[in-house]
């Protein structure tokens, strides 16, 4: 070959090396020491052995396969290497993809820590009072009283709606109302269309009428108005009374008519449970009124023994079954007498559905358990097992040798104590828990060795160390 012959970039390095394209070691078939590209490439190439007779050679371009992140490779220093001719556009992919397997690589090779971002809270304590989208202070607005409602039917309506939701704001807010009411109300007509409004909500609602005689019985002390009419307790029993005339109709009406009737019956039955009225010398009575009426409805609701009817009975004797019969015992009436033996007659010859006629006979019961009423009994030493029935009532429980509870309302008591406390006798130093109490030593009990065995003691110490290594997990 003559000196000016342009050979190939990388031509003839075979010979220098005696090496075959690809080979790594004698046979030209593999890398040496089995190392494959990615072993050659971290490595520095040996320094090549000058042929007598041939130019160096160029340095062996840098593997495609790049070195690990930190990592670098010195070359030898050489002559500039001729441009490398542009690759094809699919080399080029596959020389992209290239670096990403290597990333990948050192990503698997050496995993890193992510620390998460710390997250500063915005939450103060200084922070105003949180309220639900659509939440308004209902408090806030019968402090500012009236002066936000046009009229007086939307301010008493928005009131007793709250009631019903919120009963346990009736002490709390119901001195500001009255006196805004004595602020408003100032007319007749205005008095009037206050009572139809807290009757129409009382009857209406059957959660509101325990609330709804409170309400009224507070008012007919607290208003101050008087009208031509009367004052505020007389129109409520007026506007009462005209429900009551209509109650022979109503118990035999349809089954709307009955359900309205029904609520006014139990209305009736709380205004006279609730309703108070002081006399001249400051005492305190009933409106007998009203106890003369709930008997005539009762007379209507068994006249006519459907099953709603003689429901709502029930429920009015259970509300004022106790009060009414006192009432009628003071007057030496027997009209609860006659309301017991009523119902039996209902009982026995109505044709009640079975629930209904179990209602009844359970009602018969309440009343001959003395409407469930326990009567107070006398002084300490005065109460015996004959007139007080809760004498046994904290007495202790004891046990037998068979293990039977026995108390001291049972019959052989004296007998099965005594022998309690023979049995007791076996074991006369000691306590229920085991203490002993005569102070004296126990040959027995002196041999016993307290100190555990050493292996015992070994597994209680691991026990122990697992136990505390498990509750700091």
């Amino acid at each position: 070959m003559s000196d000016g012959f342009d050979r190939a970039p990388g031509a003839g390095r075979g010979r220098s090396r005696g090496l075959g394209r690809g080979g790594g070691g004698p046979e030209g078939g593999g890398f040496p020491n089995g190392a494959g590209p990615a072993e050659r490439a971290r490595q520095p190439p040996p320094p090549q052995p000058k042929a007598p007779g041939f130019p160096q050679p160029p340095p062996l371009r840098q593997p495609r396969t790049a070195p690990p992140p930190g990592a670098q490779c010195e070359l030898p220093a050489g002559p500039p290497r001729p441009p490398r001719p542009a690759p094809l556009p699919e080399q080029a992919r596959s020389q992209d993809s290239i670096p990403q397997q290597n990333s990948l690589e050192s990503g698997m090779a050496k995993p890193q820590v992510v620390v998460a971002p710390v997250l500063m809270s915005k939450l103060s304590v200084n922070a105003p009072e949180f309220y639900p989208s659509g939440y308004s202070s209902y408090t806030e607005s019968y402090e500012d009283g009236c002066e936000d409602y046009p009229t007086l039917p939307e301010y008493v309506q928005d009131f007793l709606n709250h009631l019903t939701e919120q009963p346990g704001s009736f002490e709390t807010e119901i001195e500001q109302f009255a006196d805004t009411l004595n602020g408003w109300v100032t007319t007749d007509d205005a008095l009037q269309e206050l009572v139809e409004l807290i009757y129409q909500q009382a009857t209406s609602i059957p959660n509101f009428s325990y609330m709804g005689a409170r309400l009224c019985n507070y008012l007919s002390h607290h208003l101050t108005i008087s009208s031509q009419s009367g004052n505020f307790r007389q129109l409520l029993l007026q506007r009462c009374r005209t429900e009551y005339e209509l109650r022979d109709e109503a118990a035999k009406g349809d089954e709307a008519t009955r359900k309205r009737f029904h609520a006014f019956v139990l209305f009736l039955g709380e205004l006279f449970l609730n309703l108070e009225i002081k006399g001249t010398n400051g005492q305190v009575t009933r409106a007998d009124i009203l106890q003369v009426g709930l008997r005539e409805l009762l007379n209507a609701l068994f006249s006519n023994p459907v099953d709603d009817n003689l429901i709502c009975a029930v429920k009015l004797l259970k509300l004022t079954g106790s009060v009414l019969e006192d009432a009628w015992k003071e007057k030496g009436k027997t009209d609860m007498e006659e309301i017991i033996q009523r119902i039996e007659n209902v009982v026995l010859d109505a044709h009640c559905s079975r629930d209904v006629k179990q209602m009844l006979l359970k009602l018969v019961e309440l009343r001959s358990s003395n409407w469930g009423r326990v009567h107070a009994t006398s002084t300490y030493r005065e109460a015996t097992p004959e007139n007080d029935p809760n004498y046994f009532m904290n007495e202790p429980t004891f046990y037998t040798s068979d293990g039977v509870p026995f108390t001291a309302a049972d019959p052989d008591y004296q007998e099965k104590y005594q022998e309690l406390l023979e049995r007791e006798d076996f074991f006369p130093d000691y306590e229920e828990n085991g203490t002993d109490l005569s102070g004296a030593s126990d040959p027995y009990l002196d041999d016993i060795d307290d100190e555990m065995d050493p292996e015992i003691e070994e597994a209680y110490e691991k026990f122990c160390l697992e136990s505390e290594r498990k509750r700091k997990q």
